[in-house]
């Protein structure tokens, strides 16, 4: 085997200011800002307020260089280019101080053929980082108009009303958000190398899934060669799975695409969490030429049919998500960045993420448009467990110019993220953008943000026109050519593409995605989200702050106040702190201290989303998806999350583990009517038993029931509905608990429980007696949790960093709860059973 090819990283690198004389170490992939810190020049930009000291960083121009030899095998080739897979941003590269390349786009792959300006010893490499803000303050000055965008900090950046994010083709959120801090990256944020070739290379391969069904799978096998020589050559084909099939080509000098038809019968499928196993196929390709195998390239997908079902029905329009043919309510969470600084990320941060949304029995994360396309690690895990991606492209709530030099730009952005990411079975929409067609909402007069009142009607059909430019027509056709298979969404929220009014969405939309922000941001109750369901709910949340452990990380001692400078600064939602407290005064008790508050806000914003993920769930049919706002965080910050900054769950993320549940019971009180609801995502049915028992709080048994009950596959019900009065007769509702359970067989498919009040008006015992008991022979993973009497949301914590099978769970007096300590596993692994050493257990009355 003789395959021509071969790749050598750049390494040793240097930066400094683009003025300054003096080198300092740097470290690539990374950034200035990441490289000033590890020479210790600038502070943590975590801790604190520093975030405002550090602010000068992104004016400045920076430059890094490195000096290598080139190995003799590396330049025997006839070809040797010079790859960047990501420059952030505006970068000029001199190669022996000649220009080669002048960048524009953070999200695109640079390829400079440099055969003409490289020798065998002392080359160097250089590239000066042109300022971000410079630049965009050029083209802000040039188009003599601003650009509406809402969460470009300009204040932080000491530049007033100058947004200029918009101009540049590089993360939005850099430029601060709603949760996170601005810090306005320079460096080289991927891989860097020198790749050499003879004769041919495989640029890129894509297996195209014309039809997959269980019997057939039709592919094509698309590869894009580029040759310097000509001939007959054969191509061959072959699966992990020992199937194989080739052809002739001929080959010719440049660029061309060959194409092999594909069939496999039986394939095995890969599906998404909860409806089969994610199987996986690794196709390899291989180019002989004259009997020497020259070109190889392997890429790994899944065989599966994804598809958005948009069609009429009673209600209106669909809008669900279909894997193999069956239909898939997604349920999941939206993923921003997890860090301001990228290149932090490790694989490892990536596994738990990702593994967190399959233990939390998600099957979808979104892609939000204001951060990354993310690394290819990413997917590969996505398409590991079973979790489907909804992929934004990298555009959020602004309006974008519409030069031709900008278009040009996208368009090429776009086609190298369409064909990196592909392949990936994960991969379920590519979506134009978030938030801007109803920001902006063209055809409604006072509607939208209102921004369209800051612009004369000329400006206003230009910024809309050069919306439709990319949403309407550049992206959809790239991805129409490209990735033909997999369905394109012009932005989230929407109803339809009509260009008229019925265009933009609504919160209770009856055809497309919904975001509904009414609670939060307008301050409506938490029983709202019964009332705004729409066809798939693409975004809603609620805040809390990060645990005291991780509060600490940035906070002193004399800065754990809710108003106090660092706290209000580590909050980047204006009132955020106060709509904490607004809702925690209206549902929860007063919590004895700022410790006690954190606490507080987990069990408030659990309490919250549970009720918005039930509401959704028990709307399936019409309503076939919840995605809460956020999964992550990138700093360590009061927000959405229900992961913060350093990967620990907070109370969300364990109920959203239980409402996300494949069978749910859902109990949902209006006025006097208890109403039981049971859903299935099971692809059978069930036939079991409903059992309720009311308890008071010291585990007396005051009523019970029981109900036959059949579930059919995929579906939900209202199998049950009892009478508050009737239940609670002469027994004091702030001393009472409904549990329901749901059984078939000897199995608990899930259990419940119901207040009659909301948790401030509970009367809780001052020491409900909580006992832990490790169970025999789990060698100190596994723990039996008992009271002797109502334990409201009991926490488990621990010195070891990992998570429980569950936890900020109720204890009612003889119903026990049996849980598992699962470690972060530092090999890469999910989690994996481990003993916690030692466990602290708290619940509400301990922080009230």
């Amino acid at each position: 085997m003789n395959v021509s090819e071969l790749e050598w990283q750049l390494k040793d690198w240097k930066f400094k200011a683009y003025e300054d004389n003096e080198w300092l170490t740097a470290q690539v992939p990374g950034c200035v800002h990441t490289d000033l810190l590890r020479n210790k020049l600038i502070p943590d930009p975590f801790v604190g307020t520093n975030e405002k000291q550090l602010q000068w960083i992104d004016r400045k121009d920076w430059e890094y260089a490195t000096e290598f030899n080139v190995p003799p095998e590396l330049l025997a080739h006839t070809k040797l280019e010079l790859v960047f897979e990501g420059l952030d941003t505006y970068a000029d590269v001199y190669c022996n101080d000649v220009e080669i390349l002048s960048a524009n786009n953070m999200f695109r792959t640079w390829v400079i053929d440099v055969k003409p300006y490289v020798k065998a010893e002392g080359n160097t490499i250089r590239i000066r980082f042109r300022s971000p803000i410079q630049e965009g303050l050029t083209k802000l000055a040039a188009l003599g108009y601003p650009l509406p965008a809402t969460n470009d900090d300009s204040k932080t950046g000491e530049l007033g009303e100058q947004k200029v994010s918009i101009f540049s083709r590089k993360a939005p959120f850099h430029y601060g958000w709603d949760w996170g801090p601005r810090f306005v990256t320079s460096g080289i944020w991927k891989n860097v190398y020198l790749r050499g070739w003879s004769g041919n290379v495989v640029r890129d391969l894509f297996i195209r899934q014309d039809a997959v069904t269980a019997d057939t799978a039709k592919l094509t096998a698309i590869l894009e060669i580029e040759s310097d020589v000509t001939g007959e050559a054969e191509l061959k084909l072959v699966t992990d799975r020992g199937q194989s099939w080739s052809t002739q080509v001929n080959l010719t000098k440049g660029l061309q695409v060959v194409e092999l038809a594909v069939v496999i019968d039986r394939p095995t499928l890969w599906w998404s969490r909860g409806l089969g196993e994610p199987n996986l196929y690794t196709f390899d390709a291989t180019i002989v030429h004259e009997g020497v195998e020259t070109a190889r390239k392997s890429v790994r997908t899944g065989l599966r049919s994804v598809k958005l079902i948009r069609k009429p029905d009673a209600h209106g329009t669909s809008f669900y998500f279909e894997v193999n043919g069956v239909a898939v309510f997604a349920k999941g969470a939206n993923h921003i960045p997890n860090d301001s600084f990228v290149t932090e990320v490790t694989e490892q941060r990536y596994r738990h993420e990702v593994a967190s949304a399959a233990e939390s029995n998600m099957n979808m994360l979104r892609i939000w448009g204001g951060g990354i396309y993310e690394l290819d690690i990413f997917y590969d895990l996505c398409d590991e467990y079973g979790i489907l991606v909804w992929q934004d492209f990298m555009f959020a709530c602004s309006m974008y110019p519409g030069d031709q030099a900008f278009l040009d730009n996208v368009r090429a952005e776009a086609v190298d993220n369409v064909r990196r990411l592909r392949n990936h079975a994960s991969i379920a929409l590519w979506c134009g953008n978030n938030e801007i067609d109803g920001a902006w909402a063209h055809y409604i007069e006072e509607g939208g943000w209102g921004w369209k009142k800051d612009y004369t009607k000329e400006q206003r059909d230009k910024i809309w026109a050069d919306y439709e430019a990319i949403f309407h027509h550049i992206l959809p056709d790239v991805v129409g050519s490209l990735s033909p298979e997999i369905d394109y969404w012009p932005s989230s929220p929407m109803q339809t593409l009509t260009n008229s009014v019925a265009q933009h969405a609504t919160n209770d939309s009856k055809h497309g995605d919904v975001h509904f922000w009414a609670v939060w941001h307008a301050s409506e109750p938490f029983e709202n989200y019964k009332n705004n369901i729409g066809r798939f709910m693409s975004e809603y949340g609620f805040q809390s702050f990060p645990e005291e452990k991780t509060v600490r990380t940035y906070a002193a001692e004399n800065e754990m106040a809710l108003d106090s400078e660092v706290m209000l600064h580590h909050q980047k939602n204006g009132r955020g702190n106060f709509l904490i407290k607004e809702y925690s005064e209206k549902y929860m008790k007063e919590p004895k201290d700022f410790v006690s508050f954190l606490y507080m806000s987990h069990v408030l914003q659990a309490e919250g989303m549970k009720m918005a993920i039930e509401s959704h769930r028990r709307a399936m049919d019409y309503c076939m998806g919840t995605l809460y706002w956020q999964m992550n965080d990138c700093w360590p910050v009061a927000s959405w999350s229900s992961m913060d900054y350093y990967g620990r769950w907070k109370a969300i993320q364990y109920y959203a583990k239980r409402s996300f549940r494949d069978v749910l019971v859902s109990i949902d009180q209006n006025e006097d009517s208890v109403d039981i609801h049971l859903v299935s995502d099971l692809q059978r049915s069930i036939a079991g038993n409903v059992q309720w028992k009311l308890y008071d709080f010291a585990g007396g048994l005051l009523k019970q029931g029981s109900e036959a009950v059949k579930l059919a596959a995929g579906s939900a019900i209202k199998s049950l509905s009892l009478s508050a009065s009737g239940l609670l007769g002469e027994n004091n509702p702030n001393q009472s608990v409904l549990v329901v359970e749901l059984v078939e067989g000897d199995a608990v498919l899930d259990r419940k429980e119901h207040y009659f009040a909301y948790s401030k008006f509970l009367e809780l015992a001052t020491d409900p007696g909580v006992i832990v008991q490790e169970v025999a022979g789990s060698e100190g993973t596994r723990f039996e949790l008992s009271s002797t009497q109502l334990a409201k949301q009991v926490w488990l914590q621990t010195e070891v960093e990992g998570i429980f099978s569950d936890n900020f769970f109720d204890l009612i007096p003889g119903v026990p709860v049996t849980v598992q300590f699962l470690k972060r596993d530092v090999n890469g692994a999910a989690f994996a059973p481990a003993s916690p050493e030692r466990i602290e257990v708290k619940s509400m009355v301990d922080f009230c």
